[in-house]
């Protein structure tokens, strides 16, 4: 079928069953997007809309196949944004000839189950556990019981990369209830009718008589390194479809099946206008233009955070808060922002009192909306405005049924508020007149507290056509608006590598650039912490488990190569029989001469990622001064002496310029101007006290500095609270390392990264001041925008505990998957 556009037709091709040359259709939201554009968009597939499934609606997806199918042989491929964690919740189940459900879920442990006859026929779970709910998932399940060996029968695909799963197999030629002439389910188990799933799914196909691979649905993006949808290229067989989502002109339109006419029945869903709108263009593709009507750009949206949450009850895709009479307490968004002009809407479905939405800073749970100087909130049932604690009558009062809408423009830090249409104080956010605060520059996300367990709100951030438009130059909170990181891959700075070691000499070259900061060490076995970087040269090391000075060793570290490094025959980073990691950073290659401070230096600077390697020789001089080259100020620092005796000192952003910490010691904060002068860096040079250790007269030290880079690296702090379901810390990106040290009364220095814990819970934990081989204590999520505590151990979230971190990203979170 072909399709007008401007400039003039172009014809899509989506083959139908046991078809490969059939023509399918292009929707007319496709259509809409590319009017005006005259030319083939850049991405050769985009998904237009995805389907929103709500528990509490008892709502599912129901088709029954006129006949049988392959139940031997299928690939089940979707894409998911989950909504709420801890409960049983059904993908896809179908009655098998034993009337036992096949079944595809998520678990009550967070877990991705494949059961087989209700577990009778063959029962198979991941080790990992999938709890980011801010972001989009591709899952491909695969199928083929004719396989001899049992661990061929069944793959398990979770954005391109095969699950480790466990448990027993179905036998050779289990004939199952997938592709039987009988009931099938999606988004709840199929008899009885329950389990319902909470979240979204989007391109969802299932293909009958085949064991696919991703690479069927799916392709890594050359720009972004994210795996992204592909269009479908083969065939369906008998019971295959494709369900798009992409017609909502009614819900039967919604269930037809873009690949043919194995259409489905929709149980309890609406497109009727509104928050009950099950519709939304929360999909995995990014693209669009964003007028400001609302339901326009497609990509991953905004909603409130289950795993930053203290509020209430969050439910319906994450956008309906419903209330709690805690008073101390607060619900945060899942897109933060530091630029732009961004708006949103929320609506008071029923009223109550004190119910305080706006923006905020910190990601605070245990403080209301407007409690602290960096939230800036309307109370909407009492019409006022609130900050630090301070009410003050703004605006007119909201009652049930009434939308409240929020503008905040972070590039002039001005915030507007208003209900119904009409801005309060005749304020104007496309002028910029009258607004109800001045912000404090800063990253904000929407938050909110919807008081009294009788209060009701509904949130759209654009996932759906708003009620009002948003004013002019102002978008919806969608990944896709956000700017273009600095960083669009990661592992172009940053990356981690391991090896086993063999004894004699080997190349690691699988860094993927020309490393200038390499940090090594053993896995297995307990052996200290190896640093080298490209001024001082390969073969000189420094442990940060020690005070040692620098030594020369040859049969180490022994070179840098353009795609990594080379590690000699050593024990100590590669002994036969025994497992590394290496944490490589992108410097600036071979040193130069830089004189910007009182003291020169030799600095080896990559401003893009915010990274510099700096040697200098000490005057013990209170105020000395060294120049860094980064451009921008630091945020963190570490240092050491080279040629003498030394602890490690830390300057970090979160601490301040009075204090310090010391990397290789399990040592509580210090106040000294002796460390860092009481000076904060600025955009060319470090001050520097008079301690020996951070600038002895004579001594020779290296310093490694971290400037932050939105999207690639990020240095904070945050609170403990001590429980099993901890502080949320949002980053801006997926994170691929992550070092976490208390500093109020001190401990160790941890170490994690997204290459030794593919998936999640992050444990294998190793200790910067300390020697021990690597060992395992469940931690921490690393999530699409940051990373969940999920302990209570007091080196990282006990109650009260202060705590500092650096991160480096895996991708940015504009283009992030879930993990």
């Amino acid at each position: 079928m072909s399709n007008r556009y401007p400039g003039g037709f172009i014809t899509l091709d989506e083959p139908t069953v046991n078809s490969s040359s059939a023509k399918g259709v292009w929707t007319l939201d496709q259509q809409a997007d590319y009017q005006g554009q005259g030319v083939w968009p850049t991405s050769t597939y985009q998904i237009s809309r995805s389907l929103r499934f709500n528990s509490a609606d008892s709502a599912y997806l129901s088709r029954t196949p006129a006949s049988a199918g392959n139940q031997q042989k299928y690939t089940f491929s979707f894409w998911t944004k989950r909504g709420s964690l801890g409960s049983v919740q059904k993908i896809l189940t179908a009655l098998n000839p034993s009337s036992n459900a096949d079944q595809i879920v998520f678990n009550s442990p967070d877990t991705f189950r494949l059961a087989y006859g209700d577990a009778v026929d063959g029962d198979l779970s991941t080790s990992g556990v999938f709890r980011d709910i801010s972001a989009w998932y591709h899952i491909v399940v695969s199928v083929d019981t004719t396989q001899a060996t049992s661990t061929n029968r069944v793959k398990l695909y979770v954005n391109n990369v095969e699950q480790t799963i466990s448990g027993s197999y179905p036998a050779q030629n289990y004939s199952g209830g997938i592709n039987r002439n009988t009931l099938h389910v999606i988004g709840a188990r199929c008899s009885p009718i329950r389990n319902y799933y909470n979240g979204y799914l989007a391109d969802v196909f299932l293909i009958d008589g085949q064991a696919l691979t991703p690479s069927s649905f799916g392709e890594t993006d050359e720009t972004t390194g994210v795996w992204s949808p592909i269009r479908y290229a083969g065939t369906y067989g008998t019971n295959g479809f494709h369900l798009d989502f992409s017609d909502n002109t009614s819900t039967t339109t919604l269930g037809y099946d873009a690949a043919g006419s194995n259409d489905w029945t929709l149980n309890n869903f609406s497109v009727a206008a509104g928050a009950g709108n099950d519709s939304l263009v929360d999909t995995p593709t990014p693209y669009g233009t964003d007028t400001g009507a609302g339901g326009e750009v497609r990509g991953n949206y905004c909603t409130w955070n289950p795993l930053s949450n203290g509020a209430g009850t969050i439910s319906d895709g994450n956008l309906r808060f419903a209330g709690t009479n805690a008073g101390y307490t607060r619900g945060n968004s899942t897109i933060a922002v530091s630029s732009g002009k961004w708006y949103f809407e929320v609506t008071l479905t029923t009223a109550s009192s004190d119910t305080n939405i706006g923006i905020g800073q910190g990601f605070f749970t245990s403080q209301f909306p407007g409690q602290d100087a960096l939230s800036y909130v309307q109370v909407l049932e009492a019409g006022q405005k609130q900050t630090s604690g301070n009410k003050l009558a703004y605006g007119t009062s909201l009652t049930s049924g009434d939308v409240f809408m929020c503008a905040f423009d972070l590039d002039n830090n001005k915030i507007f508020f208003g209900k119904n249409g009409t801005w309060f104080d005749s304020s104007d956010p496309a002028a910029g007149t009258s607004p109800a605060y001045s912000l404090t520059s800063g990253t904000y996300c929407p938050v909110a507290r919807p008081y009294s367990s009788s209060a009701v709100t509904d949130a759209n951030f654009g996932q759906r056509p708003f009620a009002y438009t948003a004013p002019s130059g102002f978008k919806a909170l969608c990944t896709t608006n956000l700017p273009e990181p600095t960083v669009l891959q990661g592992d172009d700075h940053f990356n981690t590598v391991l090896w086993d070691g063999s004894g004699a000499s080997q190349s690691i070259a699988t860094v993927g650039f020309a490393p200038d900061f390499v940090w090594i060490k053993s896995r297995s076995n307990a052996t200290n912490h190896y640093l080298y970087d490209i001024i001082r040269g390969a073969n000189n090391q420094l442990l940060t488990n020690a005070t040692l000075a620098e030594s020369t060793v040859a049969d180490r570290m022994t070179a840098f190569n353009s795609d990594g490094f080379t590690v000699g025959s050593s024990s100590e980073v590669n002994g036969s029989s025994r497992t590394y990691v290496g944490w490589n950073w992108k410097g600036g290659g071979a040193g130069s001469s830089n004189t910007d401070g009182t003291l020169s230096s030799t600095v080896s600077t990559n401003t893009t990622a915010g990274i510099s390697i700096v040697t200098y020789t000490g005057n013990g001089t209170a105020g000395a001064t060294v120049g860094h080259g980064l451009g921008v100020a630091p945020k963190m620092i570490i240092a050491k002496t080279r040629n003498n005796l030394g602890d490690w000192p830390v300057y970090h952003v979160s601490l301040g310029n009075t204090k310090n910490l010391l990397l290789n010691t399990t040592g509580a904060e210090t106040t000294s101007s002796s460390w860092w002068n009481n000076t904060t860096p600025s955009s060319t040079v470090i001050t520097l006290g008079n301690n020996s250790y951070i600038n002895g007269n004579t001594y020779t030290f290296v310093a490694y500095c971290f400037a932050e880079v939105e999207g690639f690296s990020k240095f904070g702090s945050y609170t403990g609270n001590g429980s099993t379901d901890g502080v949320f810390v949002y980053t801006g990106f997926r994170p691929a390392w992550l070092l976490v040290k208390r500093s109020d009364v001190g401990d160790h220095s941890a170490l994690l990264d997204a290459k030794r814990d593919t998936y999640n819970i992050m444990g294998n934990l190793l200790l910067a001041n300390d020697v021990s081989a690597e060992f395992y204590s469940a931690q921490l999520d690393f999530t699409s925008n940051g990373f969940k505590l999920r302990t209570t151990a007091g080196a990282y979230n006990t109650s009260s505990g202060t705590y500092i971190f650096a991160a480096f990203a895996e991708n940015p979170f504009k283009f992030a998957l879930a993990r």
